[in-house]
């Protein structure tokens, strides 16, 4: 199964482990409180299951640039009052499943800024299981 690394608080704003049931986490999309899309720098062709990894670095600065950007527009501003502190957030292993979708240079998400975004959707929340990651889209063993 194919892997993804994401920094903190990117890889919470994603999972949003705090919204459980799938009613609750489709009125959570719709008000922009959960990240649809992951940003990079590079295209995929992957489309299918991939597992969220958060990454085992979560800079003050990291952290910090998470906040300004969801304080810069209104869609997601009231966000940050969700946000769970930087040394609480799960880092260093497998925090999610996700379906990979689509990698598109735009999107309606105020979440995207490309120039190329991995469109996640059916994202499920797990329990944190630690594990070394990697650059790109990696290959781990075993499936949830």
């Amino acid at each position: 199964m194919k892997a993804l690394s994401i920094r903190q608080p990117w890889a919470w704003l994603i999972t949003r482990p705090d919204i459980q049931g799938a009613d609750a986490r489709e009125a959570a999309r719709l008000i922009h409180a959960i990240k649809p899309v992951e940003n990079r720098t590079w295209e995929t062709l992957y489309r299918g299951p991939v597992q969220i990894h958060a990454s085992q670095v979560c800079t003050r600065g990291d952290y910090d640039a998470c906040v300004l950007f969801l304080l810069s527009d209104e869609r997601t501003a009231h966000v940050v009052q969700d946000l769970p502190a930087r040394e609480t957030l799960d880092r260093g292993g497998i925090v999610g499943l996700a379906n990979l979708v689509a990698c598109t240079r735009a999107h309606e998400s105020p979440y995207f800024c490309g120039p190329f975004g991995f469109v996640l959707q059916d994202v499920q929340p797990l329990p944190m299981r630690p594990m070394k990651g990697r650059l790109g889209l990696f290959n781990i063993a075993g499936v949830l």
